[in-house]
């Protein structure tokens, strides 16, 4: 017998029942009812239209790289330059929703999965970071692949991986290492003299490997993870002076990364890359070293198919080489990724936050 019983029972240890009437338990009934109506009537409660965008994240040599898989809007069927000038022009706050704080960071790059135009190609993709758009990304696109594997898309092989500077050749590897075959890198200008302030003049080369980059060795600089703070505000210093200057990439292009280099003990050079938004990039950029192969390249300083060793400001490193192409060089950038998360990323459109801090 239970406790609710046996408080229920008589002296003899004859059980009373006590019957609940119909009006009892319609009442009951009423009340329940009553509360569902109230908590459904919170504009909350139950609520389905919050957006849903679906994420995985890796690191290539300790920059993130954040893959969205769905959730954000139709971009269309054209190239991936014109998907992304779709989605900057017209559904920007979905970059922001999902690089920003509170869900992202400033080190954060996003790249968008997208239909490929081309049927042999594996995916098309649209990068982006805190401040805007990237044409390409080196680390990016080894993050990709290696997740395009982890979802059961690709299997080790060479694959096409369509951008909004041209379309790339990735091999993933059976170690799972990703080799990019990155879009033809070349120096536009040679020892470029600006007068700092705060660090007096400054020279430098501008060069394309995917993005615009001021590439400086001679910078007096200590080029060391413990020394990062250091390194920003000189490289965004030689940046300001650059825009002040009006000094650009071709066709007025942004110059908007700034990349120091620095003997290293282990490998041949060692770098640190500012990029757009403040942020440092962890690994050793693949823009980043496809620019410095151009450089070395037209300096004679490095042969076709020789392997050049690049480690970053924390030590991660990639394997690069080139090949000759008209007017420049065609690099080949070898790293590894990891895989760090897979989440739903959620925006309440009654969230101040919900579309990024600063959006």
């Amino acid at each position: 017998m239970t406790k609710s019983a046996q408080r229920l029972a008589g002296a003899g240890g004859a059980r009373r029942t006590m019957p609940i009437s119909s009006s009892s338990s319609s009442k009951s009934h009423k009340r329940t009812d009553a509360r569902r109506r109230k908590l459904c009537s919170f504009p909350h409660f139950g609520r389905l239209m919050m957006k849903r965008i679906q994420i995985i994240d890796s690191h290539t040599g300790g920059e993130p790289t954040r893959l969205v898989v769905s959730g954000f809007p139709s971009l269309g069927r054209g190239t991936m330059a014109e998907r992304r000038d779709v989605l900057a022009r017209e559904h920007d706050r979905y970059r922001t929703a999902c690089i920003l704080e509170p869900r992202g960071s400033d080190v954060m790059v996003g790249a968008l999965l997208c239909d490929p135009v081309a049927p042999d190609a594996a995916a098309g993709v649209i990068f982006f970071n805190n401040s805007g758009y990237l044409g390409m990304c080196g680390h990016g696109t080894i993050g990709v692949v290696r997740t395009l594997h982890h979802m059961g898309r690709i299997e080790p092989g060479v694959h096409r991986i369509e951008t909004p500077v041209g379309t790339v050749e990735a091999t993933l590897h059976d170690d799972l290492s990703v080799s990019v075959r990155n879009v033809p890198a070349y120096r536009h200008a040679q020892g470029v003299v600006l007068d700092v302030p705060g660090y007096g003049p400054v020279k430098g080369d501008i060069a394309w490997g995917g993005n615009w980059f001021f590439l400086i060795s001679d910078h007096g600089q200590r080029v060391a993870g413990d020394n990062v703070a250091a390194l920003t505000a000189y490289a965004s210093a030689v940046r300001e002076g650059l825009e002040r200057a009006g000094i650009t990439g071709a066709n007025g292009g942004e110059i908007d990364h700034i990349e120091l280099f620095a003997d290293d003990p282990e490998h041949d050079s060692r770098s640190f890359v500012l990029c757009p938004g403040l942020a440092y990039d962890r690994s050793p950029c693949g823009t980043g070293t496809s620019a410095k192969l151009a450089c070395l390249a037209a300096d004679g300083k490095l042969a076709p198919g020789v392997v050049w060793r690049q480690a970053s400001v924390i030590g991660s490193v990639f394997h690069a080489s080139y090949e000759l192409a008209d007017g420049g060089i065609v690099p080949t950038i070898r790293g590894s990724a990891h895989l760090s998360a897979e989440a739903t990323l959620l925006i309440d459109e009654d969230d101040p936050f919900g579309w990024g801090i600063g959006s």
